[in-house]
C-alpha cells in the first residue's frame, strides 16, 4: 500500500505563485512515476504535470511555461511549482503514483488551491 500526502495549498492573488508537494510513504518501489492531476466543482479531473521514473517531464498544454514539476533525490517527494496562478487555475489539486512493474495506480486526498483577488 502507498500512502500520499499533499501539501502547499492555500489563497493565492492571480498572478501569484504557489509550491505544491507530494509525499509518498509505504510500498513504494523503486520504479514509478508521479503526477498531478486538478479537479475543479462541476468539471473532470484532468492532467496537469508528469514526472516518471527516469526524469522526464509532461506538462498540460493550459499551464505550460508556468510549471515546473520535480522530485528530490530520492523521489519521495515530487514537487509542482506554479507560477503566474489565474482564477480558472483554482481546483483541487490531487498527487498520484503509478508503480511501474504492477501498474497500481494511488491518490492523495487532494489540496485545495484557490486563486483570488
Amino acid at each position: 500500500q502507498v500512502q500520499l500526502v499533499e501539501s502547499g495549498g492555500g489563497l493565492v492573488q492571480p498572478g501569484g505563485s504557489l509550491r505544491l508537494s507530494c509525499a509518498a510513504s509505504g510500498s513504494i518501489f523503486r520504479l514509478y512515476d508521479m503526477g498531478w492531476y486538478r479537479q475543479a466543482p462541476g468539471k473532470q479531473r484532468e492532467l496537469v504535470a508528469t514526472i516518471t521514473s527516469g526524469g522526464s517531464t509532461n506538462y498540460a498544454d493550459f499551464m505550460k511555461g508556468r510549471l515546473t514539476i520535480s522530485g528530490d533525490n530520492a523521489k519521495t517527494t515530487v514537487y509542482l511549482q506554479m507560477n503566474s496562478l489565474k482564477p480558472e487555475d483554482t481546483a483541487v489539486y490531487y498527487c498520484m503514483v503509478e508503480i511501474v512493474i504492477s501498474r497500481s495506480i494511488y491518490w492523495g486526498q487532494g489540496t485545495q488551491v484557490t486563486v483570488s483577488s
